[in-house]
């Protein structure tokens, strides 16, 4: 049973485990950089350790230090949070040989999920609808060859990408070539990985992750859908859940096949399958993300599943306790990503000290944050200051609601992104329902038609 467990994270998922730690009598150790001295998940945990200096090369991403500081804190568990090491299976390895319990899933599994050449290849096995290819990665003449099969556009993938890295979309045959090599070294240095794989470009689809839950037994859970269409440079910005501009009978192929995934591949812990979705409702598997998503609380919301309490348990060897029919949606939930960002000037970071902040609070306002006022943002991380959920039991009264909560958000001393946020909420299209990934940028195109730059 695990009695102490280190959080190798910082800001607000630090402080959202630490606080599920807290009600299951699990003491803490949080580890900090020197610029997070004044951090809050450092003054919540039970113990803390400072572990590097402000670059996350030295601190967030020094596998060394962070399983010393467990090692000496006698903690039995470490949990990764997102990001950082959160999809690392040489750290997940390390962790285990040193006689811990890692709160995520098996090495192995994160390993070949994490290489998106190689999940495209598996997923293709397992029978689960994926984007046409190379289902795998290629050189530059193999590439070239099957992008002039599956006809243009086509996008040229890094296979240990994320964060929009590494990813080159390519309008013709002509272009290839330059853009192949573009990508490879964009990949080699984000990824110490030069491998790409080559897919056909689905042209503004919405993105629809489903959530699921496994154990080490053999159970497998969905929790539903997230609509995260809402993006600006393959950044989300907003998500919500269930997603009410897709058929039933899509959502339910969906769920089944992101269920025959996780059944394939074995799967043992808390993880999302993320598909692209067309027009006409194709749809195809793009990625897995073997950890804990940023935008898991609009499905703790909705489904009143604690999605990181049962993240613990699975690690800990403990069999879901829950069965499928147990789930139901009870309403609707929308997450607004608030990020300390300039929107006057190309979205540019914006730290420094919050001199003054007042949060919105009520019934079915939710706040996951890592800051107060008299705290300094750091400039060396991202800039997410805090998460606004709300749940009410339709979406257009989650939509009043969040509209509502933004107006009361205050945050001074730093530029947000509340005020873009409350515009999305007014949004014709956005009220309805009717938008994909080219919603933001056609958004901002509008705007500046129309002589209302941001």
């Amino acid at each position: 049973m695990i009695k102490r467990m280190l959080i190798a994270n910082r800001g607000e998922i630090a402080v959202r485990i630490i606080r599920a730690c807290k009600e299951m009598g699990i003491e803490t150790v949080a580890v900090y950089s020197k610029a997070d001295e004044k951090s809050l998940h450092k003054q919540l945990a039970t113990v803390s350790v400072c572990i590097g200096e402000a670059r996350s090369s030295d601190s967030y991403l020094n596998i060394e230090n962070i399983i010393s500081a467990a090692c000496l804190t006698g903690c039995d568990a470490i949990h990764p949070g997102f990001g950082f090491l959160s999809e690392n299976p040489q750290f997940a390895n390390m962790v285990m040989k040193c006689g811990m319990k890692f709160v995520g899933p098996n090495p192995t599994v994160m390993e070949q999920m994490g290489n998106k050449s190689v999940a495209i290849k598996m997923m293709k096995e397992a029978g689960v609808s994926i984007v046409p290819g190379s289902y795998g990665a290629v050189s530059l003449s193999q590439g070239k060859k099957i992008a002039d099969e599956i006809g243009y556009p086509v996008l040229i993938k890094a296979s240990a990408g994320g964060g929009g890295k590494g990813i080159r979309l390519v309008p013709s045959s002509e272009e290839f070539i330059d853009l192949f090599k573009e990508a490879k070294e964009e990949a080699k240095k984000f990824f110490a990985n030069d491998e790409l794989y080559i897919e056909k470009f689905i042209e503004n689809p919405k993105h629809i992750e489903v959530q699921v839950m496994c154990d080490q037994h053999g159970n497998c859970l969905y929790l539903y859908e997230r609509d995260c269409s809402l993006q600006r440079r393959k950044q989300k910005m907003l998500e919500e859940c269930p997603c009410n501009s897709i058929s039933n009978d899509l959502k339910q192929r969906l769920y089944e096949d992101a269920i025959k995934a996780c059944k394939y591949v074995k799967y043992d812990s808390v993880g999302t399958i993320e598909f692209l979705v067309d027009k006409e409702e194709n749809y195809y598997f793009i990625e897995m993300n073997t950890r804990v998503q940023v935008e898991h609380p609009v499905t703790e919301m909705v489904t009143n599943i604690d999605i990181i309490k049962n993240m613990i348990r699975i690690a800990d060897g403990v069999e879901l306790s829950i069965k499928q029919d147990d789930i139901k949606i009870l309403g609707h939930a929308i997450e607004c990503r608030i990020n300390a960002e300039d929107i006057k000037n190309e979205f540019r970071p914006s730290p420094g000290k919050i001199t003054f902040m007042h949060v919105p609070g009520g019934k079915g306002v939710r706040i996951d944050s890592g800051v107060y006022a008299g705290y300094e943002i750091p400039p060396f991380y991202d800039s997410m200051v805090l998460k606004l959920i709300v749940f009410a039991p339709t979406r257009l009264e989650c939509i009043r609601k969040m509209r509502a909560s933004l107006e009361e958000l205050i945050i001074d001393g730093v530029k947000t992104t509340t005020e873009f946020h409350y515009m999305i909420m007014h949004s014709p299209a956005f009220i309805m329902g009717n938008y994909d990934t080219g919603f933001m940028e056609n958004l901002l195109k509008d705007l500046e038609r129309n002589g209302k730059p941001i």
